[in-house]
């Protein structure tokens, strides 16, 4: 058999494999099912709720509902460091938050407030109801002041804070 004879042989061969490889995939058409499980396998997108984490096991813990914020605002152990937002209420140990940004806002229910001790840098809002009326206080940075409670004799629940720096 001549060299030239052999070539022309694998070259037609090789050919003819191609293009009926060509076909082949030419004439086939994605199905829905693998366009749907690629369009499946697609992240889905983070949305905030802004819902307290683990807010269910630190009111069975410690009786303080902490509903929504953005995050600046935690829940911390006073003993963890002496930098924090602590309050004072009656028949409960004291409570406190570290703050971790510029502003920041927490909504909760701590029953019987009746003191605060802000931060050293931020400056804090405060809203409380007491018997369906709402009152509110704007306590500055690293101030003891008497809240709710200890202002007009009747029991507050602390509501919602804010701070800014």
């Amino acid at each position: 058999m001549k060299p030239r004879s052999t070539l022309a042989r694998v070259l037609g061969t090789a050919t003819a494999a191609g293009a009926l490889a060509w076909a082949v995939m030419a004439g086939g058409q994605p199905s829905n099912a693998a366009i749907g499980t690629v369009a499946d396998a697609t992240p889905g997108y983070a949305v905030e709720d802004y819902n307290y984490p683990k807010a269910d096991e630190i009111l069975a813990e410690q009786g303080i509902l902490l509903k929504r914020g953005d995050g600046r605002i935690v829940l911390a152990d006073c003993a963890s460091e002496k930098n924090l937002l602590k309050f004072l209420a009656r028949d409960r140990a004291d409570v406190c938050f570290k703050v971790t940004g510029e502003e920041g806002f927490l909504t909760l229910e701590l029953n019987s407030v009746h003191g605060v001790r802000t931060d050293d840098s931020s400056n804090t809002h405060l809203e409380m109801t007491a018997e369906d009326e709402r009152v509110e206080y704007d306590i500055p940075a690293e101030t003891w002041e008497g809240v709710g409670e200890s202002v007009d004799g009747r029991e507050h629940v602390l509501v919602e804070i804010r701070t800014t720096k």
